[in-house]
């Protein structure tokens, strides 16, 4: 039979800047993008929608936001500022993916217009899905608040919100117009958020980067101590490896291999039963020592290279396991995670484990009886390590 074809490709370019003071009036960076990024003829605005934690915690940000876009004037800033809560409550429950959308049609924000999503990972994921349903369309700038989002999930590709009481259920791959990492949005976070974003330095380095691991290693009291310099760095390195990834033959994930989910697949499944008492970064912490220690049982890893995964881990202040990480046979909840990771990427399974610092490897199934083991070990060695304590 006759039939039709159509092959075509499309380019996706953004930048991601390193800034400190974002809305000063006399740092031009902001407005220079807008402008260089304008549509001849077309009306732009802007829309900010701010998570309540940040605006919380910096009072006088909005009154910033106002001023600014007095001063530079390269789009229209709308004038009501969409203040959210953060958290993985944002994803979880729609209303709020509905209050954008209300905004876009009430302040006519079309195609040639922005969301700025002001705030950590969560809020981003939320607000980057519904400018990307919005119209088919909105442009979106991220400016990420958290460590964890500005080295890692706010300078992707993804967006999202939970849905079916699953992570991630519903999103889409749509690329920003821009990502703003502003370093001043660090000074204020909490002990718990400043190391949260850590581990995923620790993953990437894990699966890519053997020289990015020894500095991690070296470096770790630096971290833990809240050193500016060291942390603008590791955020940097860990935006940059992440963005290399993206660049590769797969960025939208259409097929079933993800290595940036190294140590995710039990991450994501031990947020939802704690109901996300642990923070992501703290889940994946835990899933990395878990498939790390997996790997060394398994034979991929020795264990030299274990021990300085799971000292690492530990030395930044992590735990490396909980109690709904111990396994305990074959109908455990965690065993769901497995299955519920296999069918978000759709086909075979696919788990990324390690064969030595910095070199990661695909595999497809799970030894249940070593994963067993793994858990049980660093279940053990954390229960031994709080009892110490007392």
């Amino acid at each position: 039979m006759e039939h039709l074809q159509q092959n075509f490709s499309v380019k996706y370019s953004y930048n991601v800047f390193f800034t400190s003071s974002l809305f000063k009036a006399n740092n031009p960076l902001l407005n220079r993008f807008l402008t260089n990024a304008a549509t001849s003829g077309a009306l732009k605005k802007i829309l900010f929608v701010v998570d309540q934690g940040v605006a919380d915690a910096h009072e006088h940000l909005c009154s910033e936001i106002n001023a600014y876009f007095r001063v530079h004037t390269a789009v229209e800033l709308v004038p009501e500022i969409l203040i959210i809560p953060g958290g993985e409550q944002v994803k979880n429950d729609e209303r709020y993916f509905e209050l954008i959308l209300e905004a876009v049609n009430n302040y006519s924000i079309d195609r040639h217009s922005y969301i700025a999503a002001l705030g950590g990972g969560a809020l981003l994921d939320m607000a980057g899905y519904a400018a990307a349903v919005a119209h088919r369309g909105v442009k979106l700038i991220r400016i990420p608040t958290t460590v964890l989002s500005q080295n890692d999930s706010g300078i992707g590709v993804k967006n999202s919100i939970n849905y079916f009481g699953k992570k991630n259920f519903l999103g889409t791959f749509a690329p920003p117009a821009a990502v703003f990492n502003d370093d001043r949005f660090l000074t204020t976070l909490s002990e718990r958020d400043w190391r949260s974003g850590i581990s995923e330095a620790i993953k990437v380095a894990l699966i890519k980067d053997q020289m990015f691991f020894d500095w991690i290693e070296e470096n770790a009291p630096a971290l833990v101590s809240r050193d500016a310099a060291a942390m603008n760095y590791l955020i940097w390195r860990c935006a940059q490896l992440h963005m290399e990834h993206i660049a590769g033959a797969d960025p939208f994930e259409s097929g079933s291999s993800r290595p940036l989910d190294f140590g995710h697949w039990s991450a994501h499944k031990l947020e939802y039963l704690s109901n996300f008492d642990i923070r992501h970064g703290e889940a994946v912490a835990m899933g990395i020592a878990l498939d790390t220690v997996y790997s060394f049982l398994a034979g991929r890893l020795t264990a030299l290279e274990s021990e300085r995964v799971v000292n690492l881990i530990q030395n930044l202040g992590f735990d490396i396991s909980h109690e709904l990480l111990r396994f305990s046979g074959e109908n455990d909840p965690l065993l769901m995670g497995l299955e519920e990771f296999r069918e978000h990427l759709g086909g075979e399974l696919t788990i990324t484990l390690l064969d030595g610092v910095g070199k990661g490897t695909e595999v497809h199934e799970i030894d249940t009886r070593l994963l067993k083991q793994a858990s049980l070990a660093l279940y053990n060695r954390q229960r031994e390590l709080q009892q110490s304590k007392f």
